[in-house]
């Protein structure tokens, strides 16, 4: 019987419990995990902002914190291109993601390759666009 590889894709900027909780759980419905880091590139396309944390640093993290087997940078807005490169069984998001425009082309993108798209609990209270926002606060109080 072949393993199940899950894919977890992701910017981790900032990383925080979201990021953490979505890890854990992806991580108890496959045998394989992969986190698909977002470059740089990819996250000023897809989300208009470039990340806190570099690239490199945000791929070191991941991978140390002990939950997933690898870590593949993304590169490209159409996660079909991460399946081609990993070559994953199932896709986790959170479920801010359903029901949207986002979510339903994901779906649709999956199903032509087999893929299980999978939705977690989206983890309100911390993202890092809260942390971003925190911290301009905290810069412009100080000057």
């Amino acid at each position: 019987m072949s393993k199940v590889v899950g894919y977890v894709p992701g910017v981790f900027d900032l990383f925080h419990v979201g990021h953490l909780n979505a890890l854990r759980q992806a991580r108890s419905m496959c045998d394989v995990l992969v986190a698909g880091v977002v470059s740089d590139e990819m996250c000023e396309a897809g989300k208009g902002i470039v990340p806190t944390v570099p690239l490199i640093e945000r791929l070191e993290i991941v991978k140390a914190i002990g939950i997933v087997d690898d870590a593949y940078v993304e590169t490209s807005l159409d996660k079909r291109d991460a399946w081609r490169a990993v070559g994953f069984h199932k896709i986790f998001k959170g479920d801010d993601w359903k029901g949207t425009a986002k979510g339903e082309r994901l779906e649709q993108q999956m199903a032509e390759v087999g893929v299980e798209v999978v939705y977690f609990p989206y983890t309100m209270h911390t993202s890092s666009t809260a942390l971003r926002r925190h911290l301009n606060i905290g810069d412009e109080q100080v000057s």
